[in-house]
């Protein structure tokens, strides 16, 4: 079988989308709608889950919301004016549909769906004592563990059960619930993960991103606040903060690659974010050269701050195809080497004879950018530099990011050097740690207290690592490695 998205399988892939709205008569409308907008956050899977004021009502599928939602006799089965939504991109547990969220449950109290955009650090523990404890799993995602702890919970009403399970929780999340009276907010205590809040018609939405309020015509009010709990009724929002408040560590590389350009995340603009990220690189990193090159679509801002700043020409050199499909069957060896040009092609006319900076928002592995090195010369380039807007990604993620393990990370197992001769470009080179907090409006990153989650270019874990102590992020791929 031959991908046709060569370049995407050695980019660090989006965790989830969360959406939750309430009090709207269109409320599976408005969520599929959002789920759209935060479609670059996951595609293996979407769900919606509605309640009516009577009975509550789900659809789970595997694909990507245009796939599920956007049959007129599905959203009739889907009545309500409360809703939570989903998109989901495996990090925990298989790609199975079980494992699709939000997830369902019938509780004493009555029930609850949840949706979480994160990832638990003590699942595998947390688990682990609960099946000890006579708990059956129907799912391998953590997200799971959370409907559990729920349900143990000593707690008088939901809100106690959230602020309980809080405690037992570990690692990056933000969390929408819906029951059949509320719509409930939840984001981590350290704020790694992004949760906003927006008003339409007078009712609330909870959203991963902005530009999930700007589909549907929904304002922005604020950034749900890191150990926030955000509760919509009936009578309005109410917000507690039962953990207090605690230094901010929220992803860094949100800024440089998940997040949607448009889209304002903790009240920074990403796209300018991403344009100021690209000109300190040009600052730290310059070269000689004809022309800049974005590797399309995530390096496009940050190549026209670097343009910008170089005084040289912004040319897309590289055209993506948008159109398609995410497999193609062909079993010779000739026409399967030809895949690589099914999503992206050079512009030859711009490259014959020219000196390229390539700006590019990561390196991982290191296959994909030999690849586009490797096209760029053979339409005609002289010289091929890149330049790279996040530095060198040496560790794995443990917060909802699929990251290889560290032995697999081309940074972690070889010096700058030694990795532009690997991709084969004249020159490579990172922002650094400093610079990258510069462009993000520090003076540089405060070493004792950084102001930024940015594990995997430093190691430096904001949370405990209950399940990875080794370090290998193959324990977080599965939930149930042990035998029973």
């Amino acid at each position: 079988m031959l991908t046709t998205n060569p370049f995407d399988d050695d980019k660090l892939h989006e965790e989830c989308g969360v959406f939750g709205i309430y009090g709207h008569e269109d409320s599976a409308a408005m969520t599929a709608l959002g789920l759209h907008a935060l479609q670059h956050r996951g595609q293996e899977a979407a769900g919606i889950v509605t309640y009516d004021g009577k009975h509550f009502h789900t659809h789970r599928a595997r694909g990507q919301v245009d796939d599920n939602f956007s049959n007129a006799e599905v959203m009739e089965q889907l009545p309500g004016w409360s809703a939570v939504g989903h998109v989901r991109y495996s990090t925990t547990g298989d790609s199975v549909l079980r494992n699709v969220q939000p997830l369902f449950a019938d509780f004493a109290f009555g029930g609850v769906a949840v949706a979480q955009n994160g990832n638990l650090t003590n699942a595998r523990q947390v688990r682990k004592d609960l099946v000890e404890r006579g708990h059956l799993f129907q799912s391998t995602t953590d997200t799971e563990i959370i409907i559990q702890l729920l349900a143990i919970s000593k707690a008088t009403n939901l809100i106690g059960r959230v602020i309980d399970v809080m405690g037992q929780i570990e690692g990056a999340y933000s969390l929408v619930l819906l029951s059949k009276k509320k719509v409930i907010g939840v984001r981590d205590p350290l704020g790694v993960r992004p949760l906003v809040l927006g008003l339409l018609d007078g009712k609330h939405i909870l959203a991963s991103e902005s530009c999930a309020l700007d589909i549907i015509g929904a304002d922005f009010v604020r950034d749900i606040e890191p150990g926030e709990i955000v509760i919509i009724d009936d009578d309005g929002i109410q917000s507690h903060t039962p953990f207090g408040k605690r230094p901010k560590r929220f992803c860094v590389f949100e800024y440089i690659y998940f997040a949607r350009p448009d889209s304002l995340v903790d009240g920074v603009s990403v796209y300018e974010a991403r344009k100021r990220i690209g000109r300190e690189l040009a600052k730290e990193s310059p070269v000689d050269a004809d022309l800049v090159v974005p590797v399309p679509d995530s390096g496009v801002p940050a190549a026209m701050g670097y343009a910008h700043e170089s005084d040289l020409p912004f040319e897309l050199g590289i055209i993506r195809n948008h159109y398609v499909g995410r497999t193609f069957i062909e079993p010779a060896d000739h026409i399967r080497h030809l895949g690589v040009k099914l999503k992206h092609n050079p512009n030859r006319r711009l490259l014959d004879g020219k000196r390229v900076i390539l700006v590019d928002d990561s390196i991982v592995r290191g296959t994909t950018s030999k690849k586009i090195v490797e096209m760029v010369r053979d339409a005609g380039a002289l010289e091929v530099h890149m330049r790279i807007s996040s530095p060198p990604t040496t560790h794995s993620c443990f917060y909802g990011i699929d990251t290889p393990d560290r032995d697999k990370l081309l940074a972690a197992q070889h010096d700058v050097e030694e990795m532009a001769r690997i991709i084969g470009v004249d020159s490579l080179a990172f922002i650094s740690l400093d610079g990258l907090y510069r462009a993000m409006g520090e003076s540089g990153r405060n070493t004792s207290q950084p102001q930024y989650c940015d594990a995997c270019f430093t190691g430096d874990y904001p949370t405990a690592l209950t399940d990875h102590e080794d370090g290998s992020i193959s324990l977080q791929l599965s939930l149930l490695e042990e035998a029973v």
